[in-house]
């Protein structure tokens, strides 16, 4: 596995990096009115997430994301690793855009105005992806050169 990302995936690991990071902070310096709109978000789509503490659950996630978003714009954070990560975390975005009601079109995938910002996510999974399978690809191509 290589240990440095590798030049050209670097902007894009800046840039959802960043983004990421500042969607974490917002949640920890989030008061009692952003944990009960983010928990209730995320119960709506994964009612499992129901018996945990909104302010604890809304801190774990911020926590999570800023860790994210740090191993995104470090360098040194394989990219297979960080693309890993990042692929996972998008998993998660992309169930809420699917589970929850009024975010798509009827019969589609297509989202409402509602819809958008989450449907918007699609992004991250897909740069989490495009990290991942460059990564394997390249890894691959190197074991067969040997």
């Amino acid at each position: 596995m290589r240990f440095l990302a590798r030049g050209h995936q670097m902007p894009a690991r800046l840039i959802v990096g960043a983004f990421v990071l500042n969607s974490g902070l917002s949640k920890l310096k989030g008061g009692d009115e952003v944990a009960e709109q983010t928990h209730g978000t995320a119960t709506a789509a994964y009612p499992f997430l129901g018996s945990q503490d909104p302010r604890s659950f809304t801190r774990s996630l911020g926590t999570v994301e800023v860790a994210l978003g740090a191993a995104l714009m470090i360098p040194v954070v394989p990219s297979l690793v960080a693309g890993a990560a990042l692929t996972a975390f998008s998993g998660g975005l992309a169930g809420l855009y699917l589970r929850l009601p009024g975010m798509r079109e009827p019969g589609g995938l297509r989202p409402t105005q509602q819809g958008i910002p989450l449907a918007k996510d699609s992004w991250l999974l897909g740069i989490g992806s495009a990290l991942v399978l460059e990564e394997l690809a390249r890894s691959r191509e190197e074991r067969h050169r040997s």
